[in-house]
């Protein structure tokens, strides 16, 4: 078995020439699109922008050897920024650090735990809404940078999308959009001319990122400030990654560890806080736009966080003159690209539920620009909307053995915390008939508040003077009843 692990790990690693090869152009491209919304998401958290981009390339180093899925792209990511934004405001950058090494511990923790089951209670729908609202917010925050500009940067960013589009019907040898940052930055230093570059948008690093513990005061009440955070920064992070780790399963079709990936994260987010970066989590604009370029592989992620930093530290002039014309052009491809058009078609042919929770997810992530709230929402509301269908299954019929003066009670369908006090209804505990059967052979309980009711309507019925027998009871229902139900324990035959 462990051999077979091994044969699996290699392979993610190293699939042939080709795929190789794929893989580090892919990187490279994942690269320029990591450089400006790390940048921005590090303005969000109140840091320098080196300090998301250390993150960056320490977090995208870790992951590609420790995560779970291949070919995904870690980073400083927005919704953690949005997490730890007070945090560095109140009490500084060190705190910040310091709850990014203990998020990083708790994540590991998650990890071994199995936490990443609860990813199966995300439906369909939720998905689907996380996905446009990524794209919407991808495409967003590309608006600032066509606001207040010349008509030369309209110019590069359509030249930029032709190139994009258009030249992969000639050749796939290359991905297209290194060649659009190749062409534009090209043109704009060949004819000098009013456009933002790189540079524009925040310090790069000028040098590599240094192993040090974070300078806080060891004591409970530094853990009491940094915890709240930490545990945001793991929630936030593990929900974040782990859906995006799921479109990427959906893109490729291919299957990946979850477990892995929390315990890679965890690692990769303990690693940032400890060389002066903040947390972070799976990028899903940036990992689709890999994914759609070949990359498939371990070598992808580890690309793309080493040429953050060999472009950003020995190339540091020539990327500053990089413009931001190109990587808008680059992310609204993959805004376009993220986008599942098809939900737009299939909210006419799918249940009216599944579109509500799409949409409802769609609207709470772009109003709040926290990918986790919108996930959370569509969650609950998927449970609620499942708890109602569900409920309505449930029904009482009642027939009445004139012969033996017994009044029947057939239930079908479930009987949980919803539909208990629909079933509790159902019996008239006036009753007339001497006696009273409640057939469950069609039903089952599934938790105390169902054993509760069912022990109240046989109690209110006995007090009535009826006799009542319980038949049909499932094995798990009668364990429920034995446990918590004395009065129906009784009845049950």
């Amino acid at each position: 078995m462990a051999s077979t692990f091994l044969d699996h790990y290699r392979a993610e690693w190293f699939d042939g020439v080709a795929a190789a090869r794929r893989d580090i152009l892919a990187g490279l491209v994942a690269t320029f699109a990591l450089i400006p919304e790390v940048i921005a998401f590090s303005f969000v958290a109140g840091v320098d922008p080196q300090v998301g981009l250390f993150a960056s390339f320490v977090i995208g180093i870790v992951i590609a050897i420790f995560g779970g899925r291949p070919a995904m792209i870690s980073g400083a990511a927005g919704s953690v920024a949005l997490v730890v934004g007070v945090l560095v405001k109140a009490h500084g950058l060190p705190y910040l650090l310091a709850a990014s090494v203990l998020g990083g511990l708790l994540q590991i923790v998650f990890g071994l735990l199995r936490l990443d089951v609860l990813l199966r209670f995300v439906s369909r729908s939720v998905r689907t809404g996380f996905v446009n609202a990524l794209a919407i917010l991808i495409f967003s925050a590309q608006v600032p940078q066509l606001l207040g500009v010349s008509w030369h940067t309209y110019a590069l960013v359509a030249l930029g999308l032709a190139i994009i589009y258009l030249l992969p019907r000639l050749t796939q040898a290359v991905p297209s959009p290194l060649i659009c940052i190749l062409v534009l930055t090209g043109i704009t230093m060949a004819v000098p001319m009013p456009v933002r570059t790189i540079a524009d948008l925040g310090q790069l690093p000028a040098g590599l990122p240094a192993f040090a513990l974070p300078h806080v005061p060891w004591t409970f009440e530094t853990l009491v400030v940094v915890a709240p955070y930490a545990l945001a920064i793991a929630a936030v992070g593990l929900l974040e990654s782990l859906m995006t780790a799921a479109v990427v399963d959906d893109l490729t079709e291919t299957t990946s560890s979850k477990a892995r990936e929390c315990t890679g994260l965890g690692l990769a987010n303990m690693a940032a806080g400890l060389f002066g970066g903040i947390a972070g989590c799976g990028m899903i604009g940036q990992t689709v736009g890999n994914v759609r370029y070949g990359g498939r592989g371990r070598l992808s992620t580890l690309m793309a966080g080493v040429f953050l930093l060999v472009v950003l530290v020995p190339l540091r002039p020539w990327v500053a003159q990089v413009p931001v014309a190109a990587l808008v052009a680059i992310m609204i491809m993959v805004s376009a690209s993220t986008f599942a058009w098809g939900s737009l078609r299939d909210l006419g042919r799918h249940p009216k539920v599944s579109g509500v929770v799409m949409l409802a997810t769609v609207a709470v992530t772009v109003a709040t620009h926290d990918l986790a709230a919108g996930v959370i929402v569509g969650v609950m509301l998927s449970g609620v909307f499942f708890a109602f269908k569900v409920t309505r299954m449930m029904h009482v019929t009642v027939t009445y053995d004139k012969a033996n003066d017994t009044r029947v009670y057939t239930v079908a369908g479930q009987v949980f915390f919803a539909s208990a006090g629909i079933f509790a209804d159902s019996f008239d505990l006036r009753e007339t008939a001497k006696s009273v059967r409640i057939d469950l052979a069609a039903a089952h309980l599934w938790d105390v508040t169902a054993v509760g009711a069912l022990d109240e309507v046989v109690a209110r019925l006995h007090r009535h003077g009826t006799h009542v027998e319980l038949v049909g009871l499932n094995q798990a229902s009668a364990v429920l009843v034995d446990a918590h139900a004395p009065q129906a324990r009784e009845a049950a035959t």
